[in-house]
């Protein structure tokens, strides 16, 4: 069965979709011994021989980590800043994976890892709807209004409003609060945002859990491997839908493409 390129060398480990694509359109992707630039080319994975930079894909066993990001980290697999970054933990693992989505500098906690580009597409979608599950410390005592906020959704700077959260406060501390909060969307910075609209700077931030995966147990830079059963689960809460929609996609394309043509 053949394939988009793009998407083998995603599945490789290589490369996100998206970068894969920039690959193909630079000229670095062979294909038998040809330098293909299209990105509507198809290949068979396991008959076509597909270089990258002049090493051949080897498609990889799928693998699949949780990772306990600590602070101050840059969630790319290096940094021109030379700060420290997630790929220095990356590879200390026996396969080559890459970061589900990010996390900010400042922010540590539950961050997925995987060779599988078509999961990891699955989760990062919008409409995916995966919950992320945070501790925050927020300055100063939050009241019954600023609560009842954040659970309805806030304004953000863009005039973006946000969706309706799970939050309920965790304790109060000399003077702050420390609430958990839940997200199914994912936009930039966006517990720091809601903090702010609220007139409570977020102090401190970390997410516990992703997909429904936590990181109880793991100290920050630790890692380990997803157990079969939360596989499972994210294969059954989120690739299928993600591959019934690409199927329901295609589909409309092809039916809109047969009506222009008669």
């Amino acid at each position: 069965m053949q394939e988009r390129l793009q998407k083998v060398i995603a599945r490789a480990g290589i490369a996100s979709r998206r970068a894969a694509e920039q690959l193909i359109t630079r000229g670095r992707v062979r294909v038998n011994g040809r330098i293909v630039t299209e990105l509507g080319t198809k290949v068979h994975p396991r008959h076509d021989r597909v270089e990258v930079d002049g090493r051949r894909l080897v498609r990889e066993k799928p693998a699949y980590y949780l990772v306990h990001k600590p602070r101050c980290f840059v969630t790319t697999m290096n940094d021109p800043q030379g700060r420290p970054s997630i790929g220095e933990l990356l590879e200390k693992l026996p396969a080559h994976v890459r970061p589900v989505g990010r996390l900010d500098f400042h922010t540590s906690g539950a961050l997925l890892a995987t060779n599988d580009g078509e999961l990891a597409q699955a989760l990062m979608r919008p409409h995916g709807r995966v919950p992320k599950v945070y501790v925050a410390k927020l300055r100063g005592s939050l009241g019954e209004e600023e609560l009842q906020a954040l659970r309805g959704g806030v304004t953000l700077d863009d005039g973006y409003h946000t969706k309706p959260a799970e939050t309920f406060v965790l304790r109060e501390e000399a003077g702050n609060s420390w609430i958990q909060i839940t997200l199914t969307e994912g936009k930039n910075r966006q517990i720091h945002r809601m903090g702010d609209a609220i007139g409570r700077p977020v102090q401190r931030l970390a997410r516990i859990s992703f997909a429904g995966i936590d990181t109880e147990g793991l100290r920050p830079g630790q890692s380990r491997p997803l157990r079969q059963r939360e596989i499972e689960n994210l294969v059954k809460r989120y690739l299928d839908p993600y591959r019934k929609a690409q199927r329901e996609k295609k589909a409309a394309e092809q039916a809109e493409i047969n009506a222009i043509a008669r």
